[in-house]
This record gives structure tokens, sequence and C-alpha cells, in this order.
């Protein structure tokens, strides 16, 4: 052992043995540091998950305004829930369709999953409500639960079944589980993947060339090129889980759902894991600056103070 290695070798006998003083193992260390890297600071410094309320049964479907509020459902309970952006909570509105997954259009209608009669909806500021589909090709949905609008207006969303205790059908009447595009205009639905178990979350790029879909059934998650004409192509496997529900921020990390939520970059590696009580199952960006994750957990929802923002 030559003069430099010598030192070395002391220097991190030194090293092991302050953290084994502080009893701090070398396993710790290795993953406390695992993200501590600039690519993954994304969280505020000192920020933790704070929590806004748990009254409730079950929280879904995240999504804000052009002003930064949040709306999310209590599906259970068939109401929409608004936080607003000076931390007041209300609800926006009763017997909802048992709504899901939702997404704000262009003209700041609400566009729902609302899966109590396997119906798209979309609610407009004044509260008005609108069927925008309820089959395909003559037949029931398997029950809407996700959803993603893209730049030109068309709605992509996710179809997987979940038995409903309130409804009296038993079975699929689909021979599937899919996910559809509803371009803008018109009133039928494509199906754009259908080699699925059980696809769930879903969102797309800011720039509406990629979407990405969460197969909650397989575990996986995929990254699809989105055509000129909506359809997908080039599916490739972004990430080995699955998600109840994800978004993603300006540096193109995506945020997936389930045991808390966990963040990759735009290559597929694993930056960062947010701890939350319970299953999470959605998330999403908001605040006057779109810099506050908003989380979706079981019977409660959180905020976090972020330095990335959502797109």
């Amino acid at each position: 052992m030559n003069l430099l290695n010598t030192i070395q070798h002391n220097i991190l006998i030194a090293i092991t043995v302050c953290f084994w003083l502080a009893g701090i193992s070398s396993l710790e260390l290795s993953s406390r540091s695992k993200y501590q890297n600039k690519e993954a600071e994304i969280i505020a410094a000192n920020a933790k998950p704070k929590l806004v309320s748990n009254q409730f049964k079950f929280t879904e479907g995240p999504a804000v305004d052009k002003k930064g509020n949040v709306f999310f459902t209590d599906q259970p309970n068939d109401k929409i829930w608004k936080y607003s952006t000076d931390a007041q909570l209300t609800v926006f509105l009763d017997k909802t369709g048992r709504s899901n997954g939702m997404y704000f259009d262009k003209k700041g209608n609400l566009l729902t999953a609302a899966d109590e009669k396997n119906e798209l909806w979309s609610i407009s500021p004044d509260k008005k409500i609108t069927v925008l589909l309820d089959n395909y090709q003559g037949k029931l949905f398997n029950g809407p639960n996700d959803l993603w609008i893209d730049p030109k207006g068309g709605i992509y969303f996710t179809d997987p079944y979940y038995q409903r205790p309130y409804w009296e059908r038993k079975k699929s009447e689909l021979n599937g589980q899919y996910v559809y595009y509803l371009a803008k205009g018109t009133t039928v639905p494509v199906i754009v993947d259908n080699d699925l178990v059980q696809p769930n979350g879903i969102v797309g790029s800011a720039d509406g060339k990629n979407l990405f879909v969460a197969d909650i059934g397989d575990k996986k998650t995929y990254k699809y090129e989105i055509s000129k004409n909506g359809t997908l192509i080039n599916r490739t496997l972004f990430a080995e889980i699955g998600s109840d529900g994800m978004t993603l921020d300006n540096k193109g990390n995506l945020y997936l759902t389930g045991r808390g939520v966990t963040v990759f970059n735009s290559s597929g590696k694993q930056i960062e894991h947010i701890e939350i009580p319970g299953w999470t199952a959605n998330v999403c960006f908001s605040g006057k600056k779109r810099d506050v994750l908003f989380i979706t957990a079981n019977t409660a929802v959180y905020t976090l103070q972020m330095i990335v923002k959502g797109i």
C-alpha cells in the first residue's frame, strides 16, 4: 500500500468511526445520500409534507385551475372539493357522478371521469354538467378513471375495471381495459392502446409530444410518442412500477403514486421518494406559482413546497 492509499484508508476509517460513535451505520449513510445531488433538488429546503385535512373517505383526482386553486374528489362521498391558493377548503360540487380523475380544459371547464354511470363529464365554472361520453360502440365503459387533455383539446383517458358497490352489473361489457382518445370536435373515441392489463394513471408532456400511462395491473409505466392524429406510437417501458395517478414538473420529472410519491427524471432514473402515510392516489402542482405539490392520500390531502413547478 503506497503512501496515498495509506492516507485515504486512514481517512475512511476515521470517518467510519465517527459515524459509528454517532450511531449511524454505513448503510444509513448510503441511504441518506442516495438522492443528494443537484438532479434531485426538487423539494424546497427543509420542506416536509403538510397535512391539510383528513376529514374525507377516499381522495382522488386533483386538478389545478388557471389561478392555482386545486380541485379534488372525495369519491365515496360523491363530492368535489376546492382548496384555494389562500388555503381555504370548501365543497365545490355535491353529486358528482362519483367523479374520479379530473383535468381543466383551456376554457376553465373541469373534465371528470364520472364512473357512477361510466361517463366523461364536463363541468362549467357555473357548475353546469355536460355528458361528453357514455358508451363505446353501444357498450358501457368499464369505468373511466383518469384523463389528460392535450394542447389540441383532445382527451386521453384510461378505462380500467374496478367493481363498484353502486353498480348493478358484475362484469365488464368490453373485451379488455383500454386507453382511449377523443379528438376535439368528435363524439366517438378511439382505442389507442389495447395491450395493457389495467391502465390507470395518465399524463402528457406540455408540448403534446409524449404520453405516460401507468399499467397498475402489471406494475409498469410506459412512455409513448403522440402522432399528429393523436394515435400512440413507439411505446417504451419507462419505469418498473405502476401508478394510481401522476404528474410532470417543468424539468420533465415524472411523479408516480401508490406507496408515497416516487419521482423519476426524464431518462427513467429514480431521483426522489416522498413518504406519505397510507395509499397515495394522485398528485398535481398547485398554488399561484404552481410550486406546491398537492397530494391526495386515502382520507387525507397534503401539500409540499417544491423548487420545481408544474407544467
